[in-house]
């Protein structure tokens, strides 16, 4: 048998074999097929790579390196607040960067750039795997693609320009030596506070030129590529700073890693703080403040990433409205700054800081925020920080959660008449950590509704609701309403969360109350009407806004139920008394944390919803001072500057409209008809009842000095001892609904607190501490 007949033997075989398998199998092509195919594409690819290479130039640099001005207006579309944006840089030779400077860049952006070939398919590779995982939208991009992007393309995230910048890349590497690059990379970046290129970034965060950087400032440069607006330590929520400290050893553990450092030289080098922001020409007054919030905004909502927008050449509409605006200003200074004498006060009248936010709670429109008297003197935008604590104003979160539970933790029902023992510094039981929190000059309520409770803003019945409610569903109330998750101070892991541990800005707190306002639809705030830019050539980049379609973060009767009880905060026996001036039906909360080292009020009518946060910062180490004090007041209460600031603003900012009153549909005032179980209810000598059986009240009257206690009635013999139940809560109310009278108690009467009672203390993930709100 020839060989030409053994192979036709074969085939002929092969064909027999195969008409005998299922028919399903016959219908799957075999491994030759297979390969072939494979062969067969991979050769093309491999062609149309070669093609596509050959015919792809390298551009000349795109036309946003070309300085231009971001103009930022009005909601009215005409009136300009600021133009900002003309490119900040100075371009140095690779000789003028420091070599440890160079190395940190390449460890911390890019290990592979001086052995890869201008891409990296290792690395792209996992970064695509990584994103198809869910671990989030992951880069694989080298150095040197980073620099086509910045230099010769542009930031649009579309397959067409990736597939260009791949192209481009691989030329660029064939054409230019690595330290060219690398030049040219540091030259083109953005670090953040308007400086592109690593001698301007040099200068805004050390003051120094480029070349006198050491290897800590070099490193820490290096760490900003990431993120450049969120990792300046000096403007940073407490989150970033720690992301950015730990981006900075990243890069340096890179540098030991590759060899470029010593592991001793690593260990000796410390963080280097970088000098505080300087500000930018044309942002004085409040357009530096409007701006920030304007580009946080962008930036965070992912409509334009930092780069691009500081490229500049967009015109900004943002929501904010000139009226408003002035008169939040106009009411910092007449309500406060007129009272203020650092003269004769220099120890206390001095640093004093205000935050403020106004939102309209139908749209989630920001209508005006105080972040400062002057961006040009304080760059800093209080209005955007959250490193301050909110005290009591937290204590509506509290009840929203009792009423969405419907019943505590041992099957009590929690509803606005709900009774509790007001007692000071009485323990609360069934919490995580050990707490009893003192009420406002140590006084006594005896047995209260959760109502009159927030009208005084009494601690021990809030702290004991709190936990009945459960503290994570505490926590859920307070994201859904609309306070960052990521704020510290909101860890269900210790009891004092309960007062108002948490450190949201005071534009977050706006809008969470602003989601109150509207019945419980939650908006997000938002602060960018329209956003467009002329680019050469006539062409207009008009980029997709976020929707803002509400959440119905609460049941309209329990957002209804909490603001019904709001509405009796301001009213002559509440906190917020001070807010009867506005003339209008309004709802809101005071806060005071411990030490005074904060003061708040959040309120709203229903057209609009206001916080206004006081504070007191040290210039120079930012470390929070009391405000003990100020004015000449021996304590700061949120009823005091914070509530007059709060009612001239909203008396201006409402100045003309129609008045409106709330419409409510609260159903959660009455406890449940089912009979409460009974329980030991703390008797004291505050509340002295009448022959009719009805307790007598003695509310302070208005205007009451802070420091001052109500008078109290007179009592007799000593107070019984407290509670023996589990739960605070007393048998439910058959009388009269009116509350006992506070009075402080005299100490020689008071039987001894437990002193082995320590305060809640932050757990292992949670640093805040536990505040002692006082209204």
């Amino acid at each position: 048998m020839t060989l030409s007949t053994r192979r036709q033997a074969k085939r002929a075989a092969r064909r027999e074999a195969r008409r005998a398998l299922p028919l399903w199998r016959r219908l799957l092509p075999t491994w030759r097929v297979t390969f072939g195919v494979l062969t067969a594409l991979f050769l093309l690819a491999v062609g149309a790579f070669a093609v596509l290479y050959v015919i792809v130039p390298v551009p000349d640099p795109n036309a946003h390196a070309v300085a231009q001005n971001n103009i930022y207006l009005y909601a009215d579309g005409t009136t300009e607040i600021a133009r900002t944006g003309a490119v900040n840089r100075t371009d140095v030779t690779i000789d003028q960067i420091p070599l440890q400077t160079q190395q940190a860049v390449v460890s911390a952006e890019d290990r592979s750039f001086y052995q890869n070939r201008g891409i990296d398919l290792k690395g792209m590779l996992r970064a695509g795997w990584n994103t198809l995982l869910g671990r989030g939208m992951q880069g694989g991009s080298t150095i040197t693609q980073q620099y086509v992007k910045n230099y010769y393309l542009t930031q649009d995230r579309t397959i067409e320009r990736k597939g260009r910048e791949l192209l481009i890349a691989l030329k660029v590497d064939q054409q230019r030596d690595k330290r060219e690059i690398l030049a040219g990379y540091l030259n083109s970046s953005y670090f953040g506070r308007g400086a592109y290129g690593i001698q301007s970034a040099a200068h805004a965060y050390y003051g120094v030129d480029v070349s006198r950087l050491t290897l800590g400032q070099g490193a820490y440069l290096a760490s900003l590529l990431q993120a450049p607006s969120l990792y300046d330590v000096k403007t940073a929520t407490p989150a970033n700073h720690e992301k950015a400290v730990a981006r900075w050893n990243y890069a340096l553990d890179g540098m030991v890693q590759l060899g470029f450092l010593t592991p001793a030289d690593r260990a000796a080098t410390t963080f280097p703080d970088p000098i505080d922001p300087q500000p930018a020409t044309g942002l004085a007054g409040q357009a530096g403040y409007l701006v920030g919030v304007a580009d946080d905004y962008l930036i965070s909502s992912g409509t334009l990433d930092a780069a691009t927008l500081k490229a500049g050449g967009w015109r900004i509409t943002t929501t904010f409205d000139q009226p408003r605006q002035d008169a939040f200003v106009k009411a910092v200074q007449d309500q406060l700054t007129g009272e203020l004498d650092p003269q004769a006060r220099p120890d206390t009248d001095t640093d004093v800081r205000v935050a403020g936010a106004s939102v309209e709670p139908a749209t989630g429109r920001v209508v005006a925020v105080y972040g400062g008297p002057d961006y040009a003197k304080q760059p800093y935008n209080d209005a955007l920080r959250q490193d301050n604590q909110i005290g009591s104003t937290f204590k509506p979160i509290d009840l929203a959660a009792g009423l969405v539970a419907q019943h505590s933790l041992d099957g009590r029902p929690i509803t606005t008449e709900s009774r509790y023992d007001g007692t000071s510094e009485r323990p609360v039981t069934g919490g995580p950590t050990p707490y009893a929190p003192p009420n406002e000059d140590d006084i006594d309520y005896g047995n209260i509704t959760l109502r009159y409770a927030m009208v005084k803003s009494v601690n021990s019945v809030y702290a004991q609701e709190g936990v009945d409610a459960g503290l994570a569903r505490v926590r859920e109330t307070a994201v859904k309403l609309g306070i960052p998750d990521s704020v510290r101070g909101m860890d269900p892991a210790n009891t004092s969360m309960t007062l108002g541990t948490a450190t949201p800005s005071a534009l977050d707190l706006a809008g969470a109350y602003a989601t109150l306002a509207d019945h419980g639809q939650a908006h997000a705030p938002w602060s960018v009407l329209k956003l467009e830019r002329v680019n050469p050539g006539g062409a207009v980049d008009v980029p997709t806004m976020p929707e803002h379609n509400p959440t119905q973060a609460l049941d309209r009767e329990i957002a209804d139920s909490v603001t019904d009880v709001l509405r009796d905060v301001i009213s002559p026996r509440g906190t917020g008394a001070a807010a009867l001036d506005l003339g209008r039906p309004a709802a809101g909360k005071t806060g005071t944390t411990d030490s005074n080292l904060s003061a708040w009020f959040a309120g709203y009518t229903p057209e609009l919803a206001t916080t206004v946060g006081l504070f007191r910062e040290h210039p120079k180490t930012h470390a929070k001072e009391p405000l003990a004090g100020t004015a000449g007041l021996t304590r700061i209460n949120g009823g005091t500057f914070p509530t007059r600031i709060w009612t001239a603003y909203m008396t201006a900012a409402l100045n003309g409209a129609p008045t409106q009153d709330f419409d409510l549909q609260a159903g959660h005032g009455a406890p449940d008809a089912t009979p409460w179980p009974t329980a030991p209810v703390s008797t004291t000598p505050s509340a002295t009842t009448t022959p009719g059986g009805a307790p007598t009240t003695t509310d302070p009257a208005p205007g009451t000095p802070p420091g001052h206690a109500p008078s109290a009635p007179a009592t007799t013999g000593q107070p019984a001892p407290g509670p023996t139940a589990p739960s605070p809560q007393a048998t439910k109310p058959t009388t009269d609904p009116e509350q006992p009278s506070p009075a402080p108690k005299p100490t020689q009467t008071r039987p001894p607190r437990p002193t082995s009672q320590p305060t809640a203390t932050a757990g292992p993930t949670d640093s805040a501490t536990a505040p002692a709100q006082l209204n």
